[in-house]
């Protein structure tokens, strides 16, 4: 990658995801104090976490996923380092130690704000009006299109990496998170009980951990949580039931030999007797299988961030912060899949 980018630049945006670069991550996209959005994914860039963009004070995507990017992620020297991030997928590569907590916590963007108005909320206001962002997104299944980079729709995505240690309780604070994506890692510990003040989560991916303990009964508060995937832990206890988790199949939680009560077949004690089956008429209906929802939220998500229109003309720039692997990203994953197995084993 080139290394001259200028002080007092006003590029807005950078796309340069899905092609073969290599080499180390340029230190000048410093001085491009306007840029919003980042993407990089799908290259071959090299070296540690390039935390000198943590100044950049209105970047709001920031993508670094499926490259060869390595190491710990060291505590920020920035008094507010990322303030406006909205979405953060540097998944798939090869950074190690704890999780990024000191900036996990300064993440505003993620946070709630009193003084945002709820609803479908743009970035209209600041984007130049040469550009015009469009972004198609598989909610659920069904595929539709966001006029602008949605003020409010937030993901979190840190698989398919080696991080280890736990989950930060302040976790908890990121309101706002849409997809929350930790897998393919070596985490430890429990889940925090401050996860279930993510009430406005659909897609929660912590499998293919070490995560132990219960799982929290406050994850029940999550009432928009539509995708979950916590197998191949170790886990155990009693899985809670009410409102979402409901409707969750036993594919959510295979791969933790402690866990039991419904939808497993295992019950918790010999007197418990089996739970009543859920009606087939269910509002939601799952059938992900471990291997394909070890892939993480996309099935949800998908987040294909489609074209950034210019007046000019229409090139694509398709960031995959929650799915839509590609072929080496998936080769990847398989790998790695099989490396904790034996780990497990």
């Amino acid at each position: 990658m080139p290394d001259n980018f200028s002080k007092n630049s006003s590029l807005l945006t950078l796309n340069l995801n899905n092609n073969k670069l290599e080499g180390p991550f340029p230190r000048s996209l410093a001085f491009c104090d306007q840029l919003q959005i980042l993407d990089v994914g799908e290259n071959k860039i090299e070296g540690t976490f390039p935390n000198w963009l943590e100044g950049l004070p209105k970047l709001e995507v920031l993508i670094l996923s499926n490259n060869k990017f390595n190491g710990a992620i060291t505590s920020s020297k920035t008094k507010h380092p990322f303030l406006k991030l909205r979405i953060f997928d540097i998944s798939s590569n090869y950074f190690n130690g704890p999780l990024p907590e000191a900036y996990i916590k300064e993440f505003k963007g993620m946070m709630k704000i009193d003084n945002v108005e709820t609803g479908w909320l743009y970035m209209e206001n600041r984007i130049d009006p040469l550009y015009q962002y469009s972004v198609m997104v598989n909610m659920k299944g069904n595929v539709m299109e966001l006029v602008k980079i949605l003020k409010i729709f937030t993901t979190l995505d840190l698989s398919n990496n080696e991080f280890d240690g736990q989950i930060p309780k302040v976790i908890g604070e990121l309101y706002l998170l849409k997809g929350l994506n930790f897998s393919h890692n070596r985490i430890t510990g429990s889940i925090p009980q401050s996860m279930g003040n993510l009430t406005n989560l659909e897609c929660l991916d912590l499998s293919w951990n070490k995560l132990v303990g219960e799982i929290p009964s406050t994850m029940t508060n999550l009432n928009f949580l539509a995708i979950l995937n916590l197998s191949q832990n170790k886990l155990e206890g009693i899985i809670p039931r009410g409102k979402q988790f409901n409707t969750f199949s036993e594919d959510s939680y295979v791969g933790n030999s402690g866990l039991c009560g419904v939808p497993l077949t295992k019950s918790c004690n010999k007197d418990e007797g089996k739970l009543p089956q859920l009606e087939s008429s269910s509002t939601f209906d799952f059938g992900w299988k471990p291997v394909a929802i070890g892939y993480g939220c996309g099935m949800i998500f998908g987040i294909s961030m489609g074209y950034i229109v210019f007046l000019i003309g229409k090139p694509q720039w398709l960031v995959n912060a929650f799915g839509g692997q590609s072929k080496r990203q998936r080769k990847k994953t398989r790998n790695r899949a099989r490396a904790n197995q034996r780990r497990m084993n």
